[in-house]
């Protein structure tokens, strides 16, 4: 096994572990030790904890963003619209079983900002893939793309996201959303 394979296979089991147990306030070495791998390894392959976090993190965003492009898909087989997409995937990316890997995002972002060995690149890749995504999107549904809607869509999602985690009540959230996709809808329409 090369040692990308051997990376992707080590983040595989770091990111189940994750969903398994949680990762807030886990050493190095009790991670490794619950992949069954020596804290040196991770090291190796990710460089630090730090490191670690947003390589979970960017593939977790990856697959959403992956999803994002399903569901386009689906969409625009079924005659779907815009405001469809953006509730399948809101949907997806507010669940509750989601909420360890937000948490991890925001993490990683927050250290991000300061500069942390390990998170270099991190906020080049923020936002610019979700409005690559969203603008792939778009075109499979055979819509204009506003890269500026696109944005804001980025980061009001974020920012309920980031609402859910400290506490505010789920149906409030989606409600805010769904006001979210319709005042979208309103703006793409007029």
């Amino acid at each position: 096994m090369n040692a990308s394979a051997s990376r992707q296979e080590m983040l595989g089991r770091v990111v189940a572990y994750a969903a398994a147990e949680g990762l807030t306030g886990r050493s190095l070495r009790e991670i490794a030790a619950g992949v069954g791998t020596s804290h040196r390894m991770l090291i190796y392959h990710f460089g630090s904890r730090e490191g670690l976090l947003a390589a979970i993190v960017a593939l977790i965003e990856q697959q959403q963003r992956d999803l994002l492009g399903t569901l386009a898909d689906r969409l625009a087989a079924a005659g779907g619209s815009a405001g469809q997409l953006m509730l399948l995937l809101w949907q997806q990316v507010s669940d509750p079983a989601l909420r360890p890997y937000v948490r991890l995002f925001f993490e990683v972002a927050g250290v991000a900002v300061h500069g942390t060995p390990g998170t270099e690149g991190f906020l080049d890749k923020l936002t610019e893939p979700w409005l690559d995504a969203g603008e792939a999107a778009a075109g499979q549904l055979g819509l204009p793309v506003d890269r500026d809607a696109l944005r804001l869509g980025v980061a009001a999602s974020r920012g309920l996201l980031l609402d859910l985690l400290a506490g505010a009540d789920p149906a409030a959230a989606d409600a805010s959303y769904r006001l979210f996709v319709r005042l979208w809808e309103q703006q793409a329409e007029g």
